[in-house]
């Protein structure tokens, strides 16, 4: 795996800062354009390692490549702000898989995050497809369709089947990390996430992870609203926040029975978890274990390491980008494609 000595070695800084960054140290003093290098470098080194890497080396095969008036601009649109990214590296895994797949194609890349999509529509004028990251509203997508024929979205499955897509299955991916907790002894598994209101507007545990871990609970007659706590005071934009898992886990340690185990929607979420367990004088996993998604690059320098589900961001990324070239290239039908998480 990638260490920390690598990270600050090519960053230049030492191995003390990129520890503190990655851990989310808010006594750390350091500027952003560092943070986003050390962050940036870290997913960027993990993703080339063969623990995310793990492929039978054969001679690759080269696909034709495309006439150079058909792919000069494509555009990246993100559901969050800019300054979001840096909260969940999960969506810079996503980008780097989009940028190094589109430097395959020799496409220029235009990048525009959720403030500037109305404000500076412009941007988006003039390029060859557009690839959404992230949740959308529809009059979102309906602007975006308008700006652009060719249309993929990337980390989202619109309910509108006419749009191509590239996901990892959520819901499959939380009854996988529920069956194995079960097996390994946990009962009373709670949850921490947060509502869907983008998709789903007021409709109750509507997140897919979170929908799945309430179906998987009533199929074993176990459902306890009372192991559940979800942030609800964001309709856009990161919801899934380390501060989330900090002062949602400090409310389920209030109530009457602690849980066993907690699963958290998001690896930053699950580290706020531990901070709050940490205070509490709990040890992990001997009082009360954590499992998470993600699997970004902290997961493997905490102490204890994380138990993590990993979606496979950056495959989503490069996959998104080769839907979109087989769109410009002529392909008329959807494509909706799967990526497992492990």
């Amino acid at each position: 795996m990638v260490t920390i000595r690598e990270i600050a070695k090519a960053v230049g800084v030492s191995a003390g800062t990129v520890s503190r960054v990655l851990n989310y140290d808010p006594t750390l003093s350091v500027s952003e354009a560092k943070r986003k290098a050390i962050i940036e470098t870290a997913e960027a080194l993990d993703y080339a390692t063969p623990r995310n890497r793990n492929r039978r080396k054969v001679a690759p095969i080269r696909p034709q490549q495309p006439r150079a008036d058909l792919l000069p601009r494509i555009a990246t649109v993100h559901f969050l702000e800019r300054d979001e990214e840096l909260i969940d590296p999960y969506y810079i895994g996503v980008r780097l898989g989009i940028e190094r797949r589109s430097q395959h194609y020799q496409s220029e890349i235009v990048k525009v995050f959720h403030a500037d999509l109305f404000n500076e529509g412009s941007l988006l004028q003039g390029v060859a497809g557009i690839i959404a990251v992230g949740k959308h509203r529809p009059e979102e997508i309906a602007f975006l369709e308008e700006c652009c024929d060719h249309l993929v979205f990337a980390d989202f499955q619109p309910s509108d089947e006419q749009y191509d897509c590239v996901y990892s299955d959520l819901a499959l991916a939380t009854t996988k990390i529920l069956d194995s907790l079960a097996a390994a002894g946990y009962r009373r598994i709670a949850f921490i996430g947060a509502e869907d209101r983008i998709s789903f507007g007021d409709v109750p545990y509507s997140e897919t992870r979170c929908r799945a871990y309430v179906d998987w609970q009533k199929a074993r007659g176990t459902f306890d609203p009372a192991l559940i706590a979800l942030n609800n005071d964001c309709n856009d934009g990161q919801n899934l926040r380390l501060e989330v898992g900090y002062e949602h886990a400090r409310d389920l340690l209030d109530r009457t029975e602690r849980p066993d185990v907690i699963l958290t929607a998001n690896d930053n979420i699950a580290i706020g978890t531990g901070r709050a367990l940490a205070e509490a004088g709990l040890s992990v996993p001997d009082d009360i274990a954590i499992a998470s998604f993600n699997d970004i690059p902290v997961a493997q320098f905490l102490n204890p390491a994380l138990s993590t589900m990993k979606i496979p961001g950056e495959a989503i990324g490069e996959c998104a980008v080769d839907l979109l070239v087989e769109r410009i290239n002529g392909r008329e039908y959807t494509k909706r494609v799967i990526i497992p998480a492990r």
